[in-house]
């Protein structure tokens, strides 16, 4: 209410967007904003229109019409939506609602002027939808998002509805996991409270175990949220779509859904069928996810690669896939025994999640396309799975056996004839024979397995697409020959096998050699690593396809600390090795040429990098992070070597941990080169200088956004102007300077205002500073900054020089300031307003008594103030008492 009520009271903002899942309460929020609208007097008229997915203009004219109290006497919708339009020019302050908006929706056809011609008559459109990108569509300038209610917001809710106190904490319990089952969405908290309000105790628990099943609460209860959600999802047009919809079901409740178990699982049944290639696949699958998340029927999650799904969708979604599709789910339900229910019709059957102790002789289900039998720890354990399991003949083209101590795949697996993606992650000690028979397995994943061999017959599978072999270890052989067999083979993951063409004890074959892998002429994705660059074979003819890469070289006793920048799927490539140079050439030119993301460790100068970007091997480079040898070498002087073109010119971000920097700042590099770079981050690096950002290395790299220092000796200032270097308006965005101990300013000149004009964030940290952060000059320049953050810089004074100017921080939120015991507040210099001003933290600043009143916010202000002594607080007091000392500023009595 709060945000939809500032947006309207923006003069800038004439389009405001309210979406969020079906049966959240968007309507009921809007109509709250139009009482609270009309009772403020902030617009004369309110009126308000209901689009749905087949708009009927006549009626929404006719509605609007009504609420203004006019007569449309045209009878064309042409001639209607001009008289509206007319109507509404002529008046001042309209509120216009059009609720349930579902795509792009001309409003000139429905009579309402253009933004513009609103704008002039202090006019407003207010829409809601489902769906974020309407809001784009529609060009609103705001979008806001409404959320499921909060755990405590949603009893308050359901009580009310309930009209009935819970008089035992048995019935209290019982209630509350009714209205717990509902998961915040006020349209299910609702329609369930108004079935049970009047029920008895055993009424309830019935509920209780039929809402854990994904059943409607009560034979009462007419399933509006249901009817609600599934109106979305009858509005995916696109079969494929609502197939993948459903996938996300047979995840148990409340799953984190991994977006690449999904995409797997879509291959095997078929989906995306126009796609060429797997990766094509892969793109299609992370847009479908994206339009869902969008139309509120999948949820963000907290893990990277993961979606969640609400689980009154889950039930919807469960009920359509039963209903229509012959789904049958009970994946995460504690079941111990085989389902009775479970009969010859369905199509997939998930029962993930569970500790089955007991499977049939025969599964006899002949249209069955999707069986997921996964983390059902007891198979095989206690339970094998018989022989004669798949006698029957059946359709399956899924099958996940994962996470089970499965031993031995039983000999009826071969009548999996359409057996399109077979899952045997984490499966230890399997043998793999049996598989070669499923001549149709496109994917066959087996992560996290301990094999004892990769058994030659997995050469048979000629329609192989995805091999993964993610964290398997060989413990003895990967026979020559497999891999160069699968010749339709797009997707490759072996990142735990290093012995590249070595013989294994005293067996006669010979491991699988990497020459295998570049014959793969449809190899697209790769994930491989070499124990060193010998195992690398020197002369192969290599026409490169691969999409995306991860290569690592090295050690496997080296450290074992990776970004996850740079280990991302993309063209990656991470080296431990001391020099490029031992690498064969036909690798550095075909791979290394389009790497994207590199981390070379053991790289002891930046010089060594910029010799091999000037070699034309590394143009592609956009991520590169270099971590030198923690012992510090003496190095050639880098000046004999002066580059004689462009180097790194792509580059966006690079991260420097102990390297030998000098010749960053003082190498003359040609024009272009670090052009594009836009963050740095240097870590414990030497032979810097004193100056963070020298004229001459600001110079080269104009669209810098973010910089961020840790542990550098030696510095003294952040930014540094020659006399004749005069910086234009810079990108800069956000700064963050951690324990630089010898600093003493920001600039070591004066400041120049431009630097800062952009900047949205500052973050210092354990830094020297002294006196004022900030001149009046500067201050007054920090138009976008959103951002302080400054704890334990003990001689830190004001954040602001001492003037008679006023200084306004217009967007500034959020204020921290901890561990700064010299900073101090006058009243009669302290002239700082800060109107956006939302969360003031003051922590150990004992001569800081600014209250947030004093900052002149227009908002509420979240002032949060500790006195407590803690042992930070401790030493920067004890950092300053010798400080003083030492100065002879502080007297005996006040030490």
């Amino acid at each position: 209410m709060n945000e939809v009520m500032k947006a309207l009271t923006d003069d800038e903002v004439t389009a405001v967007g309210v979406y969020g899942m079906g049966g959240v309460g968007k309507t009921t929020m809007v109509k709250h904003v139009v009482a609270h609208a009309r009772k403020s007097g902030i617009f004369d008229c309110v009126i308000m229109g209901v689009v749905s997915q087949s708009p009927d203009y006549r009626k929404i004219q006719g509605t609007l019409a009504d609420l203004l109290g006019v007569t449309l006497g045209a009878e064309t919708e042409i001639g209607r939506a001009a008289g509206l339009s007319k109507e509404m020019k002529r008046r001042n302050k309209i509120l216009i609602i059009l609720d349930d908006i579902w795509g792009r929706t001309e409003l000139s056809k429905i009579g309402i002027p253009s933004y513009k011609e609103l704008q002039k008559c202090k006019s407003k459109v207010l829409l809601t939808t489902r769906i974020r990108n309407v809001c784009h569509v529609m060009e609103c300038q705001e979008k806001i998002t409404l959320n499921v209610l909060s755990k405590e917001d949603s009893w308050t809710l359901f009580v009310r509805i309930a009209r009935r106190s819970f008089e035992s904490t048995t019935f209290d319990g019982i209630a509350k996991k009714v209205a717990g089952e509902c998961r915040g969405l006020p349209i299910a908290l609702i329609a369930v409270a108004r079935a049970l309000g009047d029920k008895e105790l055993v009424e309830w628990k019935r509920a209780a175990q039929r809402l854990e099943k994904s059943q409607s609460a009560n034979p009462d209860d007419y399933g509006e949220a249901s009817e609600c959600i599934k109106l979305s999802y009858d509005y995916l047009k696109d079969e494929d779509y609502k197939s993948f919809f459903l996938l996300c079901c047979l995840f148990p409740e409340d799953h984190e859904i991994n977006i690449e178990d999904l995409f797997r699982y879509a291959i095997g049944k078929g989906l995306f069928q126009d796609a060429e290639t797997m990766d094509e696949v892969r793109g299609t699958a992370d847009s479908v996810v994206k339009y869902l998340k969008n139309s509120c029927l999948l949820l963000e999650s907290e893990c990277i690669g993961c979606v969640k799904m609400h689980d009154v969708v889950r039930d919807t979604a469960i009920q359509i896939a039963q209903s229509e599709h012959g789904f049958l789910v009970r994946a995460g339900c504690g079941l111990k025994d085989w389902p009775r229910q479970l009969h010859e019709g369905y199509s997939a059957v998930s029962l993930m999640h569970n500790h089955l102790t007991k499977l049939p002789e025969k599964f006899i289900c002949p249209e069955l396309q999707i069986l997921l039998l996964n983390n059902n720890w007891c198979i095989d354990t206690w339970i094998p799975i018989s022989e004669t399991f798949f006698q029957t003949p059946n359709e399956l083209r899924v099958l996940d056996l994962s996470w089970n101590k499965i031993l031995l795949l039983p000999q009826s697996l071969c009548l999996l004839t359409d057996l399109r993606a077979l899952y045997l992650d984490g499966c230890s000690n399997l043998d793999t024979s049996m598989i070669g028979k499923l001549k149709k397995l496109e994917i066959l994943s087996m992560r996290h397995s301990n094999l004892k061999e990769l058994s030659r017959e997995i050469g048979d599978l000629t329609n192989l697409k995805m091999l993964d072999l993610s964290g398997t270890t060989f413990r003895t052989i990967l026979s020559k020959g497999i891999i160069s067999k699968l010749h339709n083979l797009e997707e490759l993951y072996m990142n735990l096998f290093w012995n590249w063409g070595e013989v294994e004890g005293d067996r006669e074959e010979t491991n699988v050699g990497f020459d295998e892998v570049t014959s793969l002429s449809n190899l697209r994705v790769l994930d491989v690593r070499f124990s060193d660059a010998a195992c690398i074979p020197k002369n192969v003819e290599f026409n490169s396809n691969w999409v995306k890469f991860d290569i690592y070289v090295g050690r496997r006793d080296s450290r074992e600390t990776i970004e996850a920048a740079i280990r991302s799927g993309h063209k990656s490539i991470v080296l431990r090795l001391d020099t490029i140079s031992g690498l064969p050439d036909w690798f550095c030119n075909a791979v290394m040429n389009i790497t994207e993301r590199l981390q070379w460790e053991g790289c002891r100068r930046l010089i060594d990098i910029f010799v091999e970007s000037e070699h034309e091997r590394l143009h592609g480079l956009k991520l590169l992070y270099i971590i030198g040898p923690i012992r510090r070498y003496k190095l050639m002087n880098p000046t004999t070597w002066v580059p004689k073109k462009p180097v790194l010119e792509k580059l966006e971000e690079l991260r420097l941990d102990i390297v030998d920097c000098q010749e960053l700042c003082i190498l003359e590099l040609p024009p272009g080169s670090l052009f594009n770079l836009k963050l740095l981050r240097v870590n414990y690096c030497y032979n810097w200088g004193n100056v963070l950002l020298p004229s001459t290395l600001l110079q080269r790299i104009p669209n810098l956004e973010e910089l961020h220092f840790l542990l550098m000796e030696e510095i003294e200032s952040v930014f540094g102007y020659e006399a004749s270097f005069v910086p234009e308006q810079s990108n800069l965005r956000k700064i963050e300077l951690c324990t630089l101990g010898t600093i003493r300013s920001i600039c070591d000149g004066p400041a120049t205002p431009a630097m800062f004009q952009n900047l949205h964030s500052l973050s210092i940290r354990f830094c020297k500073l002294q006196g004022s952060l900030f001149t009046c000059d500067v201050a007054q320049c920090l138009f976008q900054l959103e951002y302080i953050d400054l704890y334990g810089c003990i001689f830190l004074e004001r954040i602001v020089e001492a003037s008679n100017k006023k200084i306004i921080l217009p967007k500034l939120k959020e204020l921290i300031l901890s561990g700064l015991p010299m900073l101090h507040y006058e009243s009669a210099s302290f002239d700082i307003e800060c109107p956006s001003l939302e969360n003031l933290r003051v922590t150990e600043c004992p001569m800081f008594l600014a209250s947030s009143l004093d900052f002149h916010s227009r908002k509420q202000v979240q002032f949060k103030r500790y006195v407590a002594v803690s042992k930070t607080y401790l030493i920067c007091h004890i950092n300053l008492v010798v400080h003083l000392l030492t100065k002879n500023q502080l007297t005996s009595t006040k030490c």
